[in-house]
């Protein structure tokens, strides 16, 4: 606290006395990488060492607010701090957040503040130091009698477990879910002065106590006293210690004008002669063990009244209806009764921050929502009136597709005004509606090895690609699924493109995903009736391939839902006249299938989608598509050949099946079971032989997305359609070859390295970005197993704003588009635009990646 604060409360005796400040202390984080970083010094130094110090770690800036006799003042003088501070962080590139902890943190890159104090401090007590990132907001309250604070201290304390649990922010604890609302507690109750001080009567007793400690050599100076509640060290208050730092301002004002009151009562009773109350250390650390796990969320102990526990709104309302005569008294009554009811209403922000988490089950979230509720309005407010919402406007960013060198492309100029009436606040908003609707509409996704599926990531602003590019991409989408398909038939058949030397053997016959039951085709037919063409934009605004997908592309429902949302939670975006609908999509999908059907299928072909189910990472899109086009989603227990024919099993009746499309791996199909309890693989092989089934794709079609197979697609096209290449690749370089290895091995520090076999992101190196150990690695596996590896130029790619909770910023971004074969091609209507999270340019979902509308234009 200030110095000013000692000269006031001498000045002013009486109930007057009863004045307020807060220290606050705030974590210090990366806004791109959402990691706590030791950047606090770089803050301080340019901020007044008068009302903000360093703390322990140099992860933490802590602040010091006015002196204030009001509730009203106190909010004015913690928003101001806050200003202040988040003012100069984010010049930096830095976010605040007042919270117990934050969840992304990296131990070994958080050195401790290097003054004498905290150095011996560190020496002292070693890893209790190293683990001390958590944050706290400590209430001071104007007591200038001694005497009178420690008899203060001792009678609040049984009301403190409802200060906690009204404060709880740390659920998160080392990137994992602590199970707890607030962890801080934990950490903090490490420290051997920490907790309840055990009964004092008078203020010389506290001193012998704190000397006593002194003597011990447990701690070195009466700072290091860290009771729940005490007299303060350095400034004649009471200081409620127990609190998490609170990210909404608002929660902080009710908890100083609760503890006031309660400063109020126990300096009453303790001027009327009133025994202290009585001393049960143990239930009082169970109270405040309850408080810590369960927050507002559980129940919590309704001491002193009863050790019985009562749900915590109960608790809540009871404290503040018996500190109403205190409250009244001090004209804080109407405030702290509404502050009440607004906290219990929206719970803890442990439980706002699991809700974060939940949506798409990515940490960062929990930091963005974070950094936004500190920041909260404060950034803008003024003494005219409420706070004006955070700006959202363009940026400045080389090759971004929105605001190229940081004007607005015409394109977007009637998006931005509805994205910047609305501001941070109303779009955050708009994303509660969004996690609303998913949730109702079971739009998610799982990733391996979680148990629980994620919201679908989807970005609020829609990403538009114009009528010229997509009339050219379409074209080019087209004559590249061609010349796979033919390829595949090629492999499975006489491998003429073997023979005449446009793909050399080694390289067909090295994939991993050449398979033996790509051969059981046995007449001519289209083996890719889907194919997902993964595409990414220069930053000269020139479109390349950078992977094909024929094996069982995902994201055509996505897309679809990803317009439905942009309709239903920003109906006010204004839309281009040209357009096209993404509602045709199943339609035509379902024609390339039903175009599939064998000679055995007569004019009534069956199709059915097969899914593994539940558990699979899209079936939220199986169970879409499938309902579109009015056909079964089916699992392989669902599915028996009998007589060389597939049939369905429902309801105790069999329906035959004529084509499936396949939304499974080989692998996984080929052992699941069937209805009669058998492997399905061996059964349906027979089938397939007997061509009474189609598959859609068929089986071994991963052998023309290879990545090795993907250096000669442009001489495919040229061999197979006798045309030049419509779209571009990415210069590509074979390690089987030994020039190009070499090639490769000297430049592995400026190239993109990828497995022949990669699958979503799989592996993949990307030397600007990789370490030295990362290099050394990937050195030794090229060398050990050069065929399959390949090696990709870095291309520049494209960005395009999205809103990052606070502004628009930009990420790298791909498109996925669809091309549906059976007697014709067709490129689907709806493509998905695939975000990469910040500093990373991998877009895949299950690596943290989002998606966005994508408004394909006719």
């Amino acid at each position: 606290m200030t110095e000013s604060l000692q000269a006031e409360h001498d000045r002013t005796p009486g109930r007057a006395a009863l004045t307020l400040g807060v220290e606050e202390e705030l974590h210090v984080v990366d806004l791109g990488t959402r990691e706590l970083v030791p950047r606090a010094p770089e803050i301080l130094d340019r901020l007044d060492g008068a009302h903000f110090s360093a703390e322990l770690h140099r992860s933490v800036v802590e602040t010091n607010t006015p002196v204030s006799s009001t509730l009203d003042d106190l909010r004015t003088g913690v928003s101001q701090r806050r200003r202040e501070a988040i003012r100069v962080a984010e010049s930096l590139g830095l976010g605040l957040v007042a919270a117990g902890t934050v969840p992304l943190v990296d131990l070994d890159a958080l050195p401790v503040t290097p003054t004498s104090r905290y150095q011996r401090m560190l020496h002292e007590y070693q890893m209790l130091v190293r683990e001390q990132l958590i944050c706290g907001a400590q209430v001071h309250v104007g007591v200038p009698d001694r005497d009178e604070a420690v008899s203060v201290a001792q009678r609040v304390a049984p009301t403190l477990p409802v200060l906690l649990a009204l404060s709880t922010s740390s659920p998160y604890w080392l990137g994992e879910d602590s199970g707890y609302a607030s962890v801080r507690s934990l950490v903090w109750m490490r420290w051997p002065t920490a907790g309840d001080s055990g009964p004092l009567h008078s203020a010389a007793e506290h001193e012998a106590l704190v000397s006593d400690l002194i003597a011990s050599g447990t701690i070195s100076d009466p700072k290091m006293v860290y009771f729940d509640v005490r007299p303060s060290a350095h400034v004649p208050t009471v200081e409620l210690r127990v609190t998490d730092a609170s990210p909404d301002v608002e929660t902080v004002v009710l908890l100083a004008g609760i503890f006031r009151a309660l400063v109020l009562r126990a300096r009453d009773e303790y001027r009327a002669g009133l025994p202290l109350p009585a001393s049960r250390p143990p239930l009082h650390r169970a109270a405040m063990w309850r408080a810590a796990r369960s927050g507002l969320e559980g129940d919590l102990l309704d001491l002193p009244r009863s050790p019985v526990p009562v749900p915590a709104a109960v608790a809540v309302e009871r404290l503040i209806g018996e500190l109403r005569p205190q409250l009244e008294e001090l004209g804080d009554w109407d405030q702290v009764f509404d502050l009440t009811l607004r906290a219990l209403s929206r719970g803890s922000s442990a439980a706002r921050q699991r809700r974060a988490l939940a949506r798409r089950g990515r940490l960062s979230d929990v930091v963005d929502l974070l950094v936004a509720d500190t920041r909260g309005g404060v950034t803008e407010a003024g003494p005219a009136g409420p706070p004006a919402p955070a700006l959202i406007e363009a940026y400045v960013a080389d090759g971004d597709e929105a605001f190229p060198g940081g004007r607005v492309d015409p394109a977007y100029a009637g998006i931005l005004p509805v994205l910047t009436s609305l501001g941070a606040n109303g779009l955050r908003q708009r994303e509660d509606a969004r996690d609303d609707e998913q949730r109702a509409r079971g739009i998610t996704f799982s990733v391996a090895g979680e148990a629980a599926t994620r919201l679908f990531p989807f970005d609020l602003v829609p990403r538009i690609v114009p009528a010229d590019d997509w009339s050219g991409l379409r074209k080019g989408l087209i004559q590249r699924v061609r010349a796979l398909n033919a390829f595949l038939g090629d492999v499975y058949g006489d491998r003429q493109v073997v023979a005449d030397g446009i793909v050399p053997e080694w390289v067909i016959d090295g994939s991993p995903e050449l398979r033996a039951s790509g051969a059981l085709i046995s007449r001519p037919a289209v083996r890719t009736q889907v194919a997902g063409v993964d595409l990414v934009r220069d930053g000269d605004g020139k479109w390349c391939v950078l992977e094909d997908n024929l094996r069982v592309p995902s994201g055509i429902a996505y897309a679809m839902q990803n317009r439905r949302l942009t309709g239903s939670v920003l109906p006010e975006l204004p839309r281009p006249a040209t357009l096209i609908s993404v509602e045709d999509t199943p339609k035509l999908l379902k024609r390339a299938l039903l175009d599939a059907a064998g000679p055995s299928a007569g004019d009534d072909p069956a199709l059915v989608v097969l899914s593994q189910g539940p558990d699979d990472s899209a079936w939220f899109e199986h169970r879409m598509l499938a309902e579109a086009m009015e056909v079964p989603v089916v699992r392989s227990v669902e599915l028996f050949v009998d007589e060389g024919r597939v049939w369905r099993l429902k309801n105790g009746h069999r329906h035959r099946v004529d084509v499936i499309y396949l939304r499974m791996g080989e692998d996984s199909l080929v052992h699941s079971p069937g209805a009669d309890g058998m492997p399905l693989g061996p059964s349906l092989v027979s089938a397939l032989h007997a061509d009474t089934i189609v598959l859609a794709n068929a089986l071994g079609n991963g052998v023309a997305d290879d990545k090795a197979v993907y250096a000669y697609v442009p001489r495919l096209i040229e061999y197979y359609l006798n045309e030049k290449p419509l779209l571009a690749d990415v210069p590509t370089y074979l390690c089987g070859l030994p020039d190009q290895r070499a090639e490769v091995l000297d430049r592995l520090d400026e190239l993109v390295c990828k497995p022949v076999d990669g699958y979503g992101g799989d592996r993949i190196v990307i030397g600007p970005h990789a370490t030295a150990a990362e290099l050394s690695a990937l050195r030794r596996q090229i060398r050990t197993a050069p065929h399959r590896w390949v090696a990709q130029e870095v291309v520049n790619l494209s960005t395009h704003p999205v809103f990052d909770g606070h502004r628009l910023a930009p990420r790298h971004v791909d498109l996925r588009a669809f091309v549906f074969t059976g007697r014709e091609s067709v490129v689907a209507p709806a493509a998905l635009t695939r975000v990469a999270p910040a500093g990373s340019m991998i877009v895949n979902s299950s690596r943290g990646g989002g998606s966005k509308d994508t408004w394909l234009l006719g």
